[in-house]
């Protein structure tokens, strides 16, 4: 059913746009004229205004034949990894590699061509369906700014998938975490280092007290924390007065979320305080998580459509979040579908190219699923 070598043809071209995150223009352009030459009708919204990214997010309507079908969606992000400009991608075996210098780009132009080749079968082949969508988004590497600034009133579908997870297809995943960013400032008092460090407060020391108090890495099943990046000091003959901390937690569970953001919150504060330095620390949610079962709707057809190309679904849950995170918070339930590449965000990436032709046989299968 998969017409193979155009498949592979078109992730080839896809993979060779250069779309480094924030620069989308030329993929978006790319993509806008390949949809509209397929009859969709397609909108870039106004995203970019609010994510300062050179494009919009994408969303284009395929209106259907089947006029009481539900209407569902798809997507997949623009934007790659760095380093991901002039990509050289060539064959090998069953793979497309590319030359060892940089990403491939297959996270995830892998889940664009899918979805493209998809909709070519499904006009040419007649295939009944009811209204699709098709969101493609900008920003997804930079925190799903774009998902998080989609125009939500061009969006119709009641339920959708997004292609965008490693493994082979056949996995499905049905719950991932929610993530607050936390922004911790400590103020301390400046001194010499030599002649009188009694003098100061290290903001340096205070924070490396605080973070000692806090449990990091993996809390549970569901939770994870991390402390990613310090700014601060000045020169070792100083004692630094001021240090900034960038950190993060994670949980599928919006209970435990909230419990730990709240113990490395007060970490910072209550440290802060009996040193005699202070803390200002802000907290801020990047989106949301998901979490659903086989009683809903969006899993029960995932699974049908993963059966329908002859694979055995497999439900399992994510440690990271993506667009689907965003879009099923908007109230659209949605599943995140995985679409077979392998070793993203580094140059030994590859996408196999059985697993892209299945890829593309699972979204003809879904609309299929879903007409009825």
């Amino acid at each position: 059913m998969v017409n193979k070598n155009r498949l592979i043809d078109e992730f080839i071209r896809l993979v060779q746009i250069d779309s480094e995150s924030g620069n989308e223009r030329a993929i978006c352009d790319f993509l806008k004229e390949k949809l509209s030459s397929l009859g969709l009708d397609v909108v870039e919204d106004c995203s970019a205004a609010f994510t300062k990214h050179s494009a919009g997010n994408l969303i284009a309507t395929y209106t259907g034949s089947i006029a009481d079908a539900p209407t569902i969606y798809f997507t997949s992000h623009m934007d790659t990894v760095a380093p991901g400009k002039k990509v050289k991608p060539s064959i090998l075996g069953d793979y497309i590699v590319t030359d060892g210098t940089t990403i491939l780009g297959s996270d995830d132009k892998a889940g664009i061509a899918a979805i493209v080749e998809g909709i070519r079968l499904l006009r040419e082949l007649n295939i009944p369906h009811g209204n699709l969508q098709f969101v493609f988004t900008v920003g997804e590497e930079s925190g799903l700014v774009g998902a998080r600034h989609l125009d939500k009133s061009l969006m119709e579908a009641e339920y959708g998938f997004a292609f965008d997870a490693g493994g082979q297809v056949g996995e499905i995943i049905t719950s991932a975490p929610a993530q607050v960013k936390i922004e911790a400032e400590i103020h301390g008092k400046a001194a010499h280092a030599g002649s009188s460090p009694e003098a100061g407060i290290s903001a340096i020391q205070v924070a490396s007290q605080a973070i000692s108090k806090m449990k990091l890495g993996r809390i549970d099943a569901e939770t994870t924390a991390n402390i990613g990046m310090f700014q601060g000091g000045i020169a070792t003959n100083v004692v630094p007065e001021y240090v900034k901390i960038f950190a993060e937690a994670r949980s599928r569970d919006e209970k435990k979320l909230v419990h730990q953001v709240e113990e490395m919150v007060m970490a910072f504060e209550l440290t802060a305080k009996q040193m005699g330095a202070k803390a200002e620390v802000e907290t801020k949610s990047l989106y949301p998580g998901y979490f659903f079962t086989e009683e809903d709707l969006v899993v029960q057809k995932a699974i049908a459509g993963v059966k329908k190309v002859g694979r055995t679904p497999h439900l399992g849950v994510s440690g990271g979040g993506s667009d689907a995170n965003v879009l099923a918070g908007y109230g659209i339930p949605t599943v995140n579908l995985s679409i077979g590449y392998e070793n993203i965000h580094t140059t030994n990436e590859r996408m196999s190219i059985p697993e892209l032709v299945k890829a593309a046989e699972l979204v003809v299968a879904l609309v299929e699923e879903s007409a009825h």
